[in-house]
């Protein structure tokens, strides 16, 4: 399948190029930071699939996909969940909430190639080697994108519109919510204790009450009630007795 993506940020561009990369059934064939450049080289060239971003100047994703009326397939990429609904009325393939992770952007390339080339040309999500994967998160500086290796995550805090992940004795703040990161985290090696609290289980060193004491971490992260029963099913897994 020939493929355009279409943003106007740079940083994201590569994430989706770095992925695609991954896909034998992909080819891409152009990338444009302008949607109307975007809508003449779909006018112009056998277009399959569309990488589209939704916030864009002059027009945005939702207007783009209006303009092709069906003539190519489309995943919308974008950092904001609330156009969702609006996306999937104008039947897009799906919806990637960026940061983007490679298993996600698998799950989506799946819905929209034929299934005869799935089954040979596209890696199994699922089968990906999660302890080497990484996220690329949107920074408080407008425009830059930067990668964080999964393994090197200590625990992430939740600051209203922005999540702090600390990770090899750092400390990024990124522009999205707690919910999003939850759901893009791999569930076997992250766990969210409390509603402001992420952490990495292989990273848990002693539990005391409430508090979870986090290798190299001086701070203890407290476990929240909502969140204590879950805890402990996995933490009794754990436990030699």
């Amino acid at each position: 399948m020939n493929c355009l993506i279409v943003d106007d940020e740079e940083h994201a561009q590569e994430v989706i190029k770095h992925h695609l990369k991954q896909v034998p059934a992909l080819q891409l064939v152009g990338a444009t930071t302008n949607p109307l450049e975007a809508l003449q080289i779909i006018n112009s060239q056998p277009i399959d699939l569309v990488f589209l971003d939704i916030q864009m100047p002059e027009l945005s994703g939702l207007d783009v996909v209006r303009a092709i009326r069906g003539r190519c397939k489309v995943i919308m990429t974008t950092a904001y969940s609330e156009f969702a609904a609006e996306g999937f009325d104008l039947e897009v393939v799906d919806y990637l909430l960026k940061p983007i992770s490679l298993p996600r952007f698998l799950r989506a390339v799946q819905r929209a190639l034929p299934v005869e080339a799935t089954a040979h040309q596209v890696p199994n999500a699922l089968a990906e080697p999660l302890e080497n994967d990484y996220i690329f998160v949107k920074t408080e500086l407008k425009g830059k994108m930067l990668k964080i290796n999964l393994p090197d995550i200590d625990y992430v805090e939740g600051m209203k519109n922005y999540v702090a992940i600390h990770h090899n004795g750092h400390r990024t703040l990124a522009l999205l919510n707690m919910k999003a990161l939850e759901e893009r985290l791999p569930a076997k090696q992250f766990m969210r204790v409390h509603k402001s609290f992420i952490i990495a289980l292989n990273k848990i060193t002693a539990i005391e009450g409430n508090q979870i004491q986090l290798q190299n971490i001086k701070t203890d992260i407290t476990l929240g009630d909502t969140y204590r029963s879950a805890f402990h099913d996995i933490m009794r897994k754990k436990l030699m007795q």
